[in-house]
């Protein structure tokens, strides 16, 4: 054979940084004795964090009911535990038919996004974002459309420039909250907003609330489906986060709203479901117990807590850099850091993060890797102990100290 292999075109404007190039890099550095702070993934297990026994054991005393494939939807105890955790919130006329659970929310993303785009249609994505969204959108015909959620108001959606880009071609607003990258947790009056405007033009909500109760002091999570009245929203979470199964690969969608508008909607999502036969059984055991149990969570969230400690470190230690700014971080498990263009006017964050990882060995995520228009960010996560990320920031310094004085 001697003619390349020709790959998808629809490939040609997917990206996802986070695990792309600096990550193989790094990969590489480990293979050559080097030891790597890998910050750029939220990836609990790889910083000690475990799943609840409870959970383990339950997939554990089920197995001989894991072996042959189960319902395109999902097992009936993990829907109706879905179910019941939405009614708790007070999300009315939800039932077991509503509820999608895949293979982690990435794979929900795909079916969902699927079962709604023609080519050409348009998705309201929040910049930053959870770069998967922006993948999804496009690998499913569409196109995305970034609206802004700068620091300047606090990284939650710029609400006139997001109704400025709706046409007639707008199909979804996505939502982030509690946010990946940011940290931000939404205001109750900026999700009411959204809802009004989606409701007014009769587009699909997509709300990603896979941080649901990853929240730190009084900040409040909102459900976007409880300030639904007339149109349709899809909810996505799952246990990787909250319960620190990433491994698992078990989330869910929940379709909620005016049912009667959606059942064409929800009869091609069970049919892209089916066609993938299943998720993954196993874990889908321990979801009735991850939502019915002890919700460990909040141990980790509030002061004295692993996360919430981090978090507090990387506040100290950005408000302590001559280098950094932030937007404090209300919720989820990353910090998105900036770096004042005021005192490092030519920074890059790509050739920062390269520079910081080969320099370093600290691998953090570039702010472009967010679908951004600017280039003085980057995201870490808050997984790490306060000792080893105080020493990262050290090396951050370090390494901008270095950019000044050249």
């Amino acid at each position: 054979m001697t003619t390349p292999v020709q790959t998808s075109t629809a490939l040609s404007d997917v990206r996802y940084e986070i695990r792309g190039k600096l990550a193989n890099r790094a990969l590489e550095l480990e293979r050559r004795g080097y030891e790597i702070v890998s910050l750029n993934i939220g990836n609990p297990g790889a910083f000690g964090f475990r799943t609840p026994e409870t959970m383990r054991l339950a997939m554990i005393e089920n197995l001989q009911n894991s072996e042959g494939y189960c319902h395109q939807k999902g097992i009936f105890p993990a829907r109706e535990a879905v179910v019941m955790q939405q009614q708790d919130r007070g999300i009315p006329g939800v039932n077991v038919e509503h509820v999608f659970i895949g293979n982690g929310v990435s794979e929900l993303i795909d079916i969902t996004l699927r079962g709604l785009l023609n080519s050409g249609d348009e998705v309201l994505v929040p910049s930053p974002d959870y770069p998967l969204w922006t993948a999804g959108v496009t690998l499913n015909q569409g196109k995305p459309v970034h609206y802004p959620c700068p620091p300047e108001t606090g990284h939650e959606p710029d609400l006139e420039a997001l109704a400025s880009l709706i046409n007639a071609r707008t199909r979804a607003i996505v939502v982030i909250n509690p946010n990946n990258p940011t940290g931000a947790v939404y205001s109750q009056a900026t999700l009411e907003a959204i809802v009004r405007l989606a409701e007014q033009h009769d587009l699909v909500l997509f709300s990603d609330e896979i941080y649901d109760d990853m929240i730190y002091d009084d900040a409040t999570f909102v459900p976007l489906a409880t300030l639904v009245d007339d149109g349709v929203c899809v909810t996505f979470s799952g246990l990787s986060k909250v319960y620190r199964a990433c491994g698992y690969r078990v989330g869910w969608a929940i379709v909620s709203g005016n049912i009667d508008h959606a059942q064409d909607y929800l009869n091609a999502l069970e049919l892209l479901a089916s066609l993938r036969l299943c998720s993954n059984v196993p874990a889908q055991w321990a979801v009735q117990t991850a939502l019915g149990g002890y919700q460990s969570i909040h141990e980790l969230v509030r002061p004295g807590g692993r996360l919430y400690e981090t978090r507090r470190a990387v506040i100290e230690n950005v408000a302590a850099s001559r280098f950094l700014q932030m937007v404090k971080p209300n919720g989820s498990m990353y910090a998105f850091v900036g770096v004042d263009p005021g005192v490092l006017p030519d920074f890059d964050d790509n050739l920062f993060a390269l520079d910081l990882l080969e320099q370093k060995h600290v691998l953090v995520a570039p702010g472009v890797s967010f679908n951004v228009n600017y280039s003085n960010y980057f995201r870490i996560t808050l997984l790490p102990d306060v000792t080893t990320i105080t020493a990262v920031f050290n090396k951050i310094d370090e390494v901008l100290q270095a950019y000044a004085e050249q």
